[in-house]
């Protein structure tokens, strides 16, 4: 029986984790990469994934070494009220919590992971579908969340909102002995530290768009005098590859179109604050690669199947509630004269509260539905 044949469009990191979680199937698979594309190789922002989608792509893929995903087993989160930032939440377990790495070794790795396998790179600039001359069972696009090409398919069908945010992310090098991956809410808005060696960390500020305007100057020194308040110290801290990204909300309501699908950003893209954005990529990667794996292993042409539809529905609503209720905990945590008197009361009564924190731990490790 011939090979089911997958193409999967854009080399980022959902096309590359695509790409390595199917090759083990008995599949063939054309991955079309642009170099047009530079901007990837820029990139110098890092990611955090949970516990168990670390699992899942260590088990899948192997080869996920500690020297490239940096283990957190502690996350404290604070609130920024009447001048004190209030410690109201403390995640603190035996095994990690989460994993973070540098966006570009990721992707190396990934590339390397697919040199000897079943894989096809082809260079080619995809403008539309008709360019995909070959026929396939399935067609993935991964082209980030701004492509021309989802408009055809989604007929501009979403949920979305422009934050009017600019999200500055950065490295920072130090000499303590130990920092945790942090979240502070702040007033200009939420910034999180993110380790990810014993002598780095990346951080990732979310601020209005008129506040970075007015500060872009001086942003680098007003990022470095509260991450010194934070973590208490008087040492030097070095900045660098700093960059900066607009923020918005973008939760498609239409995934496919026959047997073309849209998978990472494009599919969704959510407010960086909590975190979740490439863990709802994995977890859409995950019921894919078991929805094909079930097809194959009953004889069922992936094309003329339900695999897509399937994905439809199991994934769809996770999503959209995930994608809402970081939008609605976005909302919860901007800054309000009138509302954080109120606020500041409930967060130190859900710091207490053991089954609001496993609650989230769990959503935060392994989404809604699991």
């Amino acid at each position: 029986m011939k090979n089911s044949k997958i193409c999967i469009i854009g080399n980022g990191l959902s096309g590359l984790t695509l790409a390595n979680v199917l090759k083990n199937l008995n599949i063939d698979i054309d991955l079309y990469y642009s170099n047009k594309n530079s901007k990837n190789i820029q990139d110098k922002r890092t990611t955090a994934i949970s516990h168990s989608n670390y699992n899942f792509l260590n088990k899948i893929i192997g080869g996920l070494k500690p020297n490239i995903f940096w283990p957190n087993k502690k996350i404290n989160l604070f609130f920024e009220y009447d001048g004190k930032f209030n410690n109201f939440l403390n995640f603190d377990d035996k095994k990690n919590i989460l994993y973070v790495f540098e966006n570009l070794k990721f992707k190396s790795l990934l590339t390397k992971l697919l040199k000897d396998k079943k894989v096809n790179f082809i260079s080619k600039n995809i403008k539309t579908i008709n360019d995909l001359k070959e026929k396939y069972d399935l067609k993935v696009l991964c082209l980030g969340n701004n492509s021309n090409l989802y408009e055809s398919l989604t007929n501009n069908r979403s949920i979305n909102k422009d934050y009017k945010e600019i999200s500055v992310v950065g490295y920072v090098k130090h000499s303590e002995n130990c920092i945790n991956a942090k979240q502070y809410f702040l007033h200009e808005g939420p910034l999180a530290i993110l380790p990810f060696s014993k002598k780095e960390f990346s951080f990732v500020w979310s601020i209005e768009k008129n506040f970075f305007l007015k500060n872009k100057n001086k942003l680098e020194k007003l990022i470095l005098e509260k991450l010194k308040i934070f973590l208490n110290t008087k040492k030097n801290l070095s900045i660098y590859s700093v960059q900066h990204f607009p923020i918005k909300l973008d939760l498609k309501v239409k995934y496919y179109k026959k047997n073309l699908l849209i998978l990472g950003e494009g599919l969704h893209s959510v407010h960086p604050l909590a975190g979740q954005g490439f863990n709802l990529v994995i977890r859409d990667i995950k019921k894919l690669y078991e929805i094909i794996d079930y097809n194959l292993k009953l004889g069922l042409d992936l094309k003329n199947s339900s695999v897509l539809q399937k994905f439809y529905e199991q994934r769809k609503p996770e999503n959209i509630l995930l994608g809402m209720g970081i939008d609605f905990t976005h909302t919860f945590f901007k800054k309000n004269k009138y509302t954080d008197p109120l606020k500041n009361l409930l967060l130190k009564n859900i710091g207490n509260n053991e089954k609001i924190k496993s609650f989230s731990r769990f959503v935060a490790d392994k989404g809604i539905y699991n």
